[in-house]
């Protein structure tokens, strides 16, 4: 048995699907409104997990001109079978669902193959008879429910008609739906109750991948709904997805978020947790029927490694750990081996229409962090760094040059008011910008003589998801930004604790 830590990947990292080839596991999590779409992870041993690539790096494979806040790509699937690795998500924003694939889960993944069934969070199940199944969300009598048909093996294409498997065990929103077969059942995973505070994960089983399904008695096997933030420190979990290791161990990858503290409220994003899974009378049974807590042991397949989740760049190479706004113009963002130079397009932040905001961030992983980069902006520039949820929900300190003078301001928007601060004269040279994150408040400011000027503060639950004004799924990103003109910067740093 093994200790390890969850979240197993930490910020915004939300319903996490999971596949092993050989002794190597991949998975994968939501993205929404930014790009690229779909991130791989790979792991060996379950609790390091490294961002290695994703599944949708052109824009014929991802299109989000247009998509509004947490639009874009909802829950993906990954499968591994007979050599070929599959993806299937939901673009909500442009066509639906599709499917695409790889023979290397690292390098470039397939253009789209469309799938003419609706609703969200779409899965496979790649039977031992050679059928293929295909399974998402779809509605019946107003209530949700989880629909599959089956799949041409070749072209993907659907083949049968869409047929009601479930309509789930009486939570609403029954969604995130996995086909398996495990002996001489069939299982259908389901998530209920909204990926809320009364998030919950459900199971039904059938002789037929066509069911009639039937209910375990003892769900939900997994929720944490009416347990307060301070006794359990992980709240909404849900989403999930089973799979094994090669020695036989079954295991489950969830997401979950941790509250702001021991409030109900979160800015991280939903992020992936890992449980243990035994079976007992022919069902599955989660972390023996236990809440998921931040320290947890398991059969790992191998020893886990310690965790730093600090991030830097000094722009010498490509990250993958940077996300855009929407569709990005490549041609705005210049590396030459020393610095990252954005040129702006005029957009803010606060833009929703036409072409996106400038902007490349990475996620915010724990609460108390600090983002610091070195910017210089040219003749009529605006740049900077933010702590961006969403085009009305971020924290931002911005660099501007005017007559050949540079000044820092802070601007502070939620519900789509912005309190902007006084501009503060600096000398000649790069600006060092910081921001400042902990539970109450992100603070922000400059730093001059090795010192933290603060110049504003805003609220941490600002940018938390329960405060928006729509239901939003997406969690703070930490990044660079430029308005107007050149925003040139020598480095990038984000320390955590």
């Amino acid at each position: 048995m093994h200790t390890y830590e969850n979240p197993v990947i930490k910020g915004f990292n939300p319903d996490p699907s999971v596949c092993r080839a050989g002794d190597e596991f991949y998975l994968v999590t939501s993205t929404f409104e930014f790009f690229p779409g779909v991130p791989v992870y790979r792991s060996k041993n379950l609790a390091n997990w490294e961002l290695a690539g994703h599944c949708l790096t052109r824009r014929s494979q991802l299109e989000l001109m247009g998509a509004r806040p947490s639009g874009g790509v909802y829950a993906p699937t990954i499968r591994f079978h007979n050599g070929t690795f599959y993806m299937t998500t939901t673009n909500v924003s442009h066509r639906g669902n599709f499917i695409v694939t790889a023979a290397d889960p690292l390098g470039e993944w397939s253009d789209p193959v469309w799938v003419d069934q609706g609703g969200i969070d779409p899965s496979l199940f790649f039977d031992d008879n050679g059928s293929v199944y295909f399974t998402s969300t779809g509605s019946s009598d107003g209530r949700t429910g989880i629909y599959c048909c089956e799949l041409d093996p070749v072209t993907l294409t659907r083949v049968s008609e869409s047929v009601c498997l479930t309509l789930g065990s009486g939570g609403r929103f029954a969604e995130a739906p996995h086909l398996y077969k495990n002996g001489k059942y069939y299982y259908l995973l389901l998530a209920e109750g909204g990926t809320e505070f009364g998030h919950m994960v459900t199971v039904f089983r059938s002789g037929s991948a066509a069911g009639p399904y039937q209910p375990c008695p003892r769900n939900p096997i997994l929720t944490h709904r009416g347990a307060d933030a301070q006794s359990c420190p992980l709240q909404c979990a849900g989403h999930a997805d089973l799979f094994s290791d090669r020695y036989g161990n079954w295991w489950m990858a969830a997401l979950a978020v941790r509250p702001l503290s021991g409030v109900m409220l979160h800015n991280l994003g939903r992020e992936t947790c890992l449980a243990p899974v035994i079976w007992e009378d022919g069902w599955p049974v989660v972390n023996d029927g236990k809440p998921l807590d931040i320290r947890m042991s398991g059969p790992l397949p191998e020893t886990p490694e310690a965790r730093n989740e600090s991030f830097y760049d000094d722009f010498s190479a490509p990250n993958p750990e940077y996300l855009f706004i929407r569709n990005p113009d490549g041609d705005r963002y210049r590396r030459d081996g020393k610095t990252l130079t954005l040129r702006g397009n005029g957009a803010a932040l606060s833009s929703l229409d036409g072409e996106p905001p400038v902007f490349l961030g990475v996620r915010q992983k724990e609460f108390f962090s600090a983002a610091e980069a070195a910017v210089s902006v040219g003749d009529g520039g605006i740049g900077g760094i933010a702590a961006y949820y969403g085009p009305g929900y971020f924290f931002a300190v911005l660099a501007e040059r005017d007559g050949g003078r540079t000044s820092v301001r802070t601007v502070l928007r939620v519900h789509g008011i912005e309190a902007v601060s006084a501009p503060v004269s600096l000398p000649d040279g790069p600006a060092t910008l910081r921001i400042e994150a902990g539970t109450d408040a992100y603070r922000l400011g400059y730093v001059d003589g090795g010192k933290f000027i603060e110049l504003a503060r805003g609220a941490s639950a600002g940018l938390c998801t329960e405060g928006t004004a729509s239901m939003t799924f997406t969690g703070t990103l930490f990044g660079m930004f430029c308005e107007k003109g050149e925003a040139a910067f020598r480095r990038f740093r984000v320390t955590v604790g």
